[in-house]
């Protein structure tokens, strides 16, 4: 397992640690439930610097990237980002992708444990364009402050800039001691948020700045399982959890945001545009309502089925802080994933009930069939 290059620093606020697809990671710093409430309420800071971060360099990068990933890069101006998947020619998914254009290089941030992939799958198609893929996670760190109230996180720390108000967009500024910042606009659970890529010298000054004003208005440093849960909570799948190698990005509901239709051919195009002219795909991710009292929730692959027939599967589940209730992200084939459909779930030897809601999950979702209660 690789270590967080603050682990001391973490250690320090009684951090306790778990690993993301052997990634070092903070997953909690001793109570997670409040720390779920700050990502909810006002604002929680995060080291997300076990992610991925590899840079284009080169006078081709742009329009190499664009004929690689299904979201329009070619348009985006300096400052501009977007969010993307890296498909096969087949069209499955071989990641997801944060991607923002700088001024001489394209920033790719992504899930732990991946930058050797997915830099020998760039690199397959380099031929004759000038283009170079480098890894920048040793030299940039990635702080994250997520909550309503995350920008008042950001003007008490004061670093010479003004965040960008549309999302995926980014400003950055040299600071004399800390070195250059970057500021993205990026709310990863639905409820307001930034990412700061940060010089590696220079992060644990930062992070110990963003903790202090997050306190100041009621927040706090936040760790994964509280950040895992307001995901889940929102409804947004996660590479490695919610969609893998095995499926297509319009199965993940990908299609509104990390697609483009307009922008031209790219490695797997023409399966994504198939998709699209000839109808829905066979499976697609839902939510699910589970049953209250549940002893054990449900693991990744636990089944869906609609009378006898198997019509699903689990990739996510959490007993819900804000809801208060039990809540799941699951595939469903396309004849049993309308909502308000009740399917029966099968789980550690034991059988209760699933039924598909809306997403992202609300407090409306608290009424449940009678009979999944008996």
């Amino acid at each position: 397992m690789s270590s967080l290059s603050l682990h001391e620093f973490h250690q320090g606020l009684n951090a306790q640690f778990t690993d993301v697809n052997s990634e070092e990671v903070v997953a909690h710093y001793g109570d997670w439930l409040a720390e779920h409430a700050a990502l909810r309420e006002t604002a929680g800071v995060l080291d997300l610097s076990f992610r991925g971060r590899l840079c284009l360099l080169g006078a081709d990068q742009q329009a190499f990237l664009n004929g690689q990933v299904t979201n329009n890069v070619k348009d985006l101006n300096v400052g501009e980002g977007c969010y993307a998947t890296l498909i096969t020619a087949k069209g499955k998914m071989q990641a997801d992708l944060n991607l923002y254009v700088l001024e001489n290089e394209i920033l790719l941030d992504f899930e732990p444990g991946l930058s050797e992939s997915v830099k020998l799958r760039l690199e397959k198609y380099i031929i004759a364009d000038d283009v170079q893929i480098v890894d920048v996670a040793p030299h940039y760190g990635l702080l994250s402050v997520q909550g309503p109230m995350s920008e008042d996180v950001l003007n008490r720390v004061a670093l010479g800039f003004h965040s960008s108000e549309k999302p995926m967009s980014f400003v950055s500024a040299k600071h004399e001691t800390l070195g250059e910042i970057y500021l993205m606009n990026h709310p990863r659970i639905g409820a307001g948020g930034f990412d700061l890529f940060v010089p590696s010298n220079s992060l644990a000054a930062v992070a110990d700045k963003l903790i202090a004003a997050a306190k100041e208005i009621g927040g706090r440093a936040c760790g994964w399982d509280a950040l895992e849960t307001a995901r889940i909570e929102a409804g947004i799948p996660r590479f490695g959890a919610d969609m893998d190698e095995t499926n297509l990005p319009p199965e993940a509901g990908l299609d509104t945001r990390a697609v483009s239709y307009t922008k031209g051919c790219y490695i797997g195009q023409e399966v994504i545009a198939r998709i699209r002219t000839y109808g829905q795909v066979a499976k697609a991710l839902r939510g699910l309502r589970l049953a209250d009292g549940l002893k054990i929730l449900p693991k990744k692959g636990d089944k869906l089925l609609l009378g006898e027939k198997e019509v699903g599967y689990i990739t996510s589940a959490v007993a819900s802080p804000t809801f208060d209730m039990n809540i799941a992200l699951g595939y469903v084939r396309r004849e049993a994933n309308n909502v308000g459909t009740e399917l029966h779930l099968r789980s550690s030897g034991s059988d209760t009930t699933a039924l598909i809601v809306e997403l992202p999950f609300t407090s409306s979702n608290r009424r449940f069939p009678k009979t999944a209660r008996e």
